[in-house]
Parts: C-alpha cells; sequence; structure tokens
C-alpha cells in the first residue's frame, strides 16, 4: 500500500482467470456497443455482479476501501482496426445525475446520454480506478503509459503536463492477461497508438466515495 500511495498505482497478476476474459468480452462487446468502447456497462446486470466481485477480491480489496461504491465502467477495444493515440493528461471528468451551479465545478459536459463535470480535487483524489487486462497488452498494443507519482501534485495543467511527463521515467503498463492495475485517476497517464495485431481490450471501473458534495449525486452507482 505504501507504493500504491507514493506512484498512484500497482499492477495485480492473475486476478481473473483466462476463461473469465473471455466471458467478460464476449458481454462487453455486446453489437449495442461502440467500436472502440463505451462508456455506460455499469447499467447491465453482469457488470455490476462482476463490481461487486472486484471489490471483493482479496487481491485487490486492501486498494478499493469498502465505502468507496462503482460509479462507472468503461470498456476500451484498440486495434488497428480500432486505433487511437491519447495525449498525457488526468481523468478529471466524473458521472453525474444533474447539472449543479457551484464555481468550483467545471468543464460539464454529455457523453452517451450521462451528464460529466470535472470535480474539485478533494473529491478526485479519493477515487480508485480498476483495469482489467481481457487481453495480455504488450509494448506494440498501446499500453498506457504512466507518470508515476504525479497524482500527488493535485490538479495539472495541459501547459504542466509535458514538462512533468519529461521530468521522470514513465512506466510502461505491459501486462498478462487476467492482470488488474489500480491507479488514482489524478496520475498523468497516455497511450500510442497500437502498432501489433493483437487486440487491447480493458474494462475500467471508477470507484469513488458514496456522497459527493455540493448536492451532487452520482449517475448511477452499485
Amino acid at each position: 500500500m505504501t507504493q500504491f500511495a507514493e506512484d498512484g498505482f500497482a499492477l495485480i497478476p492473475e486476478v481473473l482467470m483466462q476463461g473469465e476474459c473471455a466471458s467478460i468480452a464476449k458481454q462487453a462487446s455486446q453489437p449495442s456497443s461502440a467500436a472502440a468502447g463505451t462508456r455506460g456497462l455499469l447499467s447491465h446486470a453482469w457488470c455490476r455482479t462482476l463490481a461487486k466481485t472486484i471489490q471483493r477480491h482479496p487481491a485487490l480489496s486492501r486498494f478499493i476501501p469498502p465505502d468507496l461504491v462503482a460509479v462507472q465502467c468503461t470498456y476500451f477495444e484498440k486495434s488497428l482496426d480500432t486505433n487511437w493515440l491519447v495525449p498525457v493528461h488526468q481523468d478529471l471528468s466524473i458521472p453525474v445525475a444533474e447539472r449543479v451551479s457551484e464555481p468550483s465545478l467545471t468543464g460539464w459536459s454529455e457523453k452517451e446520454g450521462a451528464l460529466y463535470v470535472q470535480a474539485p480535487v478533494g473529491v478526485l483524489e479519493q477515487l480508485v480506478a480498476v483495469r482489467i487486462h481481457i487481453d495480455a497488452c504488450g509494448a506494440e498494443d498501446g499500453p498506457l503509459r504512466i507518470v508515476p507519482g504525479s497524482h500527488r501534485r493535485g490538479r495539472i495543467s495541459a501547459e504542466e503536463a509535458p514538462a512533468i511527463r519529461q521530468s521522470r521515467a514513465e512506466w510502461v503498463c505491459v501486462a498478462e492477461q487476467g492482470s488488474v492495475l489500480l491507479m488514482r485517476p489524478l496520475l498523468l497517464h497516455a497511450s500510442s497508438k497500437a502498432t501489433g495485431s493483437s487486440k487491447r481490450r480493458v474494462l475500467h471501473f471508477l470507484f469513488g466515495p458514496r456522497s459527493l458534495p455540493f448536492d451532487l449525486r452520482w449517475h448511477e452507482t452499485v
């Protein structure tokens, strides 16, 4: 836990078996999902059950406090056919039920029918992201690239982020199938395009505090 607090991430191997990953892939990539992914999986019963299983898993539970709830699940599918790169950034937006008039709440947007807002740092510091590697992710599969410890700097401007990224060595998330990456969303992270022939499918859960400030409410919770 000390390393997780310092670096802001931990990679846990062999959390799910091959058959479990195959089952998740089949359910996550239904025709209703967008080609490159979707943000709205938490509304599905199988996904809600998986969220509870993850939080109780012996290898993961120490990273996810019991008072947190699952608030979002996103499916990503990166390959040569559905390919993209993401510049270095922090994950600042959270899904909420309705708009609230409060100056510290910024960056309101709507994605796939859900409302999002950039939350205050005090909220973002409590969040834990849990990324399930449905497939093995090699160096040619566009893996996540993390700047260790950057989550402890609070909110970082777009102008500052590249310099901070260059100031310390990145950690590249090369991972086996069934492994899980836990990370703080305030970590600076990026990913390049895939150059290999494999798929990189990831299920990305977000866990947060049950209650939010300023009368905000989560879009949905488990």
